[in-house]
């Protein structure tokens, strides 16, 4: 689940709300939790992938007969693809409405829509760090963050608080 789309047009981007350091900070524990299940759901979907494929491949359309003895097992297999997706896109979607972007689950690079020196960028933290201490443009990357010029950023009034 890396970076799947190119950086936003900073001129089109409207988050649902601007995180404060200390407001994403306080995320950062929860965060810490969810990450872990969140690539080992994105592992067993790798797993189940391989074993759909290598049933596919050796039986052909043979499986989906009901009468065929690995038939139950790929529909195992399609149940489990199916409700480990679900869960990947709500836990994904819910931290997009909070305007929290996960870039990558395998290192745990997330980005929270902030406020620094008078313009919108990502607040930027990687799981493992202790909190949030960087930030970059909304047109550049990780290789190009900073660290935050100071650990007290407001959001603008108006432009969403907590939820």
């Amino acid at each position: 689940m890396a970076r799947a789309e190119p950086p936003p047009d900073p001129s089109e981007v409207n988050p649902s709300r601007l995180w404060t350091v200390e407001e994403a900070n306080a995320r950062v524990p929860e965060l810490e939790e969810l990450l872990p299940r969140l690539r080992a759901w994105t592992v067993r979907l790798g797993e189940v992938h391989t074993e759909l494929r290598r049933l596919q491949e050796f039986w052909g359309k043979e499986i989906d007969a009901p009468d065929h003895a690995d038939h139950e097992r790929k529909n195992q297999l399609d149940s489990e693809w199916a409700n480990l997706t679900q869960r990947l896109e709500e836990s994904v979607g819910s931290l997009q409405r909070e305007a929290i972007e996960l870039r990558d689950v395998e290192s745990g690079l997330v980005d929270f829509y902030g406020y620094v020196g008078g313009e919108v960028v990502y607040l930027c933290w990687l799981r493992g760090e202790p909190e949030v201490a960087h930030y970059h443009t909304l047109t550049t990357g990780f290789r190009a963050r900073r660290p935050l010029p100071s650990a007290r950023h407001a959001a603008p009034t108006g432009r969403g608080g907590p939820t």
